[in-house]
C-alpha cells in the first residue's frame, strides 16, 4: 500500500469492536506501541482512539449490541455517505446502520456486501481518518476474504470504482492507480462457519517479534510468519478477545 493519507474510495480507518476494551487497550499498546485516549463524553459510549505519536491510527470501542461479533472493522472514505449507501443497496449489498452523523467528525454507515462481508463508509467532517498509514503501528493493507469473488468484483467496482489487478489467485484492489488491498477466494480449506470478512493488516518493523508478543500477551497466531513469493512477510494473529488481524513488515507492500 502506497497510501500515506486517506483518499476518497480508499481505506481510511480501522475500528475494533471488543468485549473487553481495557484488556484490548493493554494488548495493542504492548503490540503496536499505541497510546489510547478515551472520549470522556457519555454519548461517545467509551469510544477510544489509539495514537502513534500525535497521529490517530485506529479506534477501539465496546460492543454496542449482543449480536455484534468481536472483530476489526475497516472504513472506506466516501464523499457522500448517503449516496454511497444508496450505491451499496443498488449493487446488491445491505445497509446495516445509518448513515448518521458522528458529532462533527463525519458521517458514517455500516454496510455489508452481497456475501455478508461487513465494512463501513466514512464521509469525513473534522476527522479525515487515520493520520498515519503504511508505517509501523498503523493500517497498511486490507484484504477481503470471500466465497464469491466474481460477485465481489462487480459489487466493489460499482460502489467505489476500484480497479482490480489481473491475478486470479490474489486480485488486488486499487484506487487512483494505487493498490491498497487484495482478495482471497475462500475455498474448502476455510471452515464453513467462517463468514466472508475484511481483514486489516497493520505494519510492524518485525513480523516474527509481533507474533511472539501476541502469544505472550494472551493472543494467538493463526498463520505463522511467512515470506510470500515476491511479496511481503506477513502473519495473521488473534487478540485475547478473538478479533483477527494481520501484520506485515513495513515497506514490503510499497
Amino acid at each position: 500500500m502506497k497510501l500515506t493519507a486517506p483518499v476518497t474510495g480508499g481505506p481510511c480507518w480501522a475500528e475494533l469492536g471488543t468485549s473487553d476494551p481495557e484488556s484490548a487497550q493493554r494488548f495493542y499498546t504492548r503490540l503496536f506501541g499505541w497510546r489510547p485516549k478515551t472520549d470522556p463524553r457519555q454519548e461517545a459510549g467509551g469510544h477510544t482512539v489509539a495514537y502513534r505519536g500525535d497521529a490517530a491510527v485506529a479506534a477501539l470501542a465496546p460492543l454496542y449490541r449482543q449480536s455484534q461479533p468481536v472483530a476489526w472493522n475497516v472504513s472506506f472514505a466516501v464523499a457522500d455517505a448517503d449516496a454511497a449507501a444508496r450505491a451499496v443497496a443498488s449493487a446488491g449489498g445491505t445497509v446495516l446502520l445509518g448513515p448518521a452523523d458522528v458529532f462533527d467528525a463525519g458521517r458514517s454507515a455500516v454496510a455489508a456486501d452481497p456475501s455478508g462481508a461487513v465494512f463501513q463508509l466514512w464521509q469525513p467532517g473534522t476527522f479525515p481518518g487515520a493520520g498515519l498509514l503504511n508505517a509501523p503501528g498503523s493500517l497498511g493493507w486490507v484484504e477481503l476474504l470471500t466465497r464469491a469473488p466474481q460477485e465481489a468484483v462487480a459489487f466493489y467496482t460499482s460502489v467505489f470504482g476500484w480497479s482490480v489487478g489481473p491475478s486470479p489467485r490474489y486480485p488486488r484492489w486499487g484506487v487512483d492507480g494505487t493498490e491498497f488491498g487484495g482478495m482471497v477466494p475462500m475455498d474448502d480449506k476455510f471452515p464453513h462457519e467462517v463468514p466472508a470478512h475484511w481483514l486489516p493488516y497493520f505494519a510492524v518493523e518485525d513480523v516474527d517479534a509481533a507474533a511472539l508478543t501476541t502469544t505472550r500477551a494472551g493472543g494467538s497466531v493463526l498463520m505463522e510468519p511467512t515470506s510470500l513469493a515476491d511479496g511481503p512477510r506477513i502473519a495473521v494473529l488473534r487478540d485475547p478477545q478473538g478479533a483477527m488481524f494481520g501484520v506485515y513488515r513495513a515497506g514490503d507492500w510499497d
